[in-house]
């Protein structure tokens, strides 16, 4: 039997909303061990002088607890 976790992350980019979660799973997969999936719950973006700044995502990340 399983037991898994879901925890929410924060990440952002200044190239797109996919680079964004590239680097939020990149990042958490450094603590989080048996990450088997992830959605994104939230998109936003910052402007700045009319462009837009930054790319955010919050995301729900799943893993599997260990034994």
């Amino acid at each position: 039997m399983s037991v898994a976790k879901v925890t929410e992350i924060i990440s952002s980019s200044s190239k797109s909303f996919d680079d964004a979660v590239e680097n939020g799973i990149a990042k958490a997969s450094k603590t989080l061990k048996g990450i088997t999936g992830a959605w994104v719950a939230d998109q936003k973006v910052t402007v700045k002088d009319g462009k837009v700044e930054e790319y955010r995502v919050v995301m729900r990340v799943t893993f599997v607890l260990q034994d």
